[in-house]
């Protein structure tokens, strides 16, 4: 019996640690490596972001802030950090778009790329749609993309300030649990601003990150951009 148990609590234990997003130590590893090469052995790496406004750098009054949007926040980044390396930071956001949205187009605007790695950011504008069907286009955009062996880093939400984000029953929520599941569930990437960014509410001070009503300044852009380079680290 006691044998039987232990079995059966090994079996549990690696179903939970299957069910786990990717290590950020490890699953950049080859990226990285090529990060580093120098020429001639270096190639162009592709980074692509594809969500919605907020990777797409939309500040208030609708102005396009894209230098200081978070795609290329991290690009800069990443050039300190590898000198010797050629990337380009490809956006394929669409504003007020969601996930149901940008699936459809996942094949032609956005793997065509042929990314090195893929960023993913919808939440903020899936939570006024359906789950299931919210969930259904992140799986199809997940596993076209590992279908091609392509890292996948998929964003929790940067915040909407008509939503208390620090209520756990505000209507982002199960959108970020979400993700937090899928990511366990295809082994994928994490990056994790929206805690962060409930550390920085509870500190009453989440305006300062703010351009707009849902749209973060500079200082917010950079908050997302520390989650991202957690996975870049050499």
């Amino acid at each position: 019996m006691k044998t039987l148990l232990l079995i059966l609590s090994l079996f549990c234990l690696s179903i939970v640690s299957l069910a786990q997003p990717a290590d950020s130590a490890t699953y950049l590893a080859h990226v990285k490596t090529e990060l580093n090469a120098v020429w001639p052995k270096n190639r162009t790496i592709n980074l692509v972001f594809h969500g919605h406004s907020v990777p797409a750098g939309y500040w208030h009054d609708h102005e396009v802030h894209t230098l200081e949007s978070y795609p290329n926040l991290l690009l800069a980044k990443l050039k300190a950090q590898y000198p010797y390396a050629v990337v380009n930071v490809i956006v394929t956001a669409i504003g007020g778009e969601n996930a149901i949205k940008g699936q459809t187009r996942f094949e032609s605007d956005v793997l065509v790329h042929k990314p090195d790695v893929l960023f993913i950011d919808y939440a903020l504008n899936d939570r006024f749609s359906d789950i299931g069907k919210v969930r259904e286009a992140w799986e199809k955009m997940i596993q076209s993309t590992q279908a091609q062996h392509i890292p996948v880093i998929l964003l929790t939400p940067s915040p909407d300030q008509r939503l208390n984000i620090l209520d756990d029953k505000n209507l982002l929520e199960p959108y970020v649990q979400l993700i937090h599941q899928l990511a366990g569930q295809y082994h994928t990437g994490l990056a994790d601003p929206y805690t962060s960014f409930k550390q920085i509410a509870k500190r009453g001070e989440l305006t300062n990150y703010m351009s707009h009503v849902n749209h973060p300044n500079k200082a917010g852009h950079e908050v997302i951009v520390g989650e991202l380079l957690k996975w870049f680290r050499k």
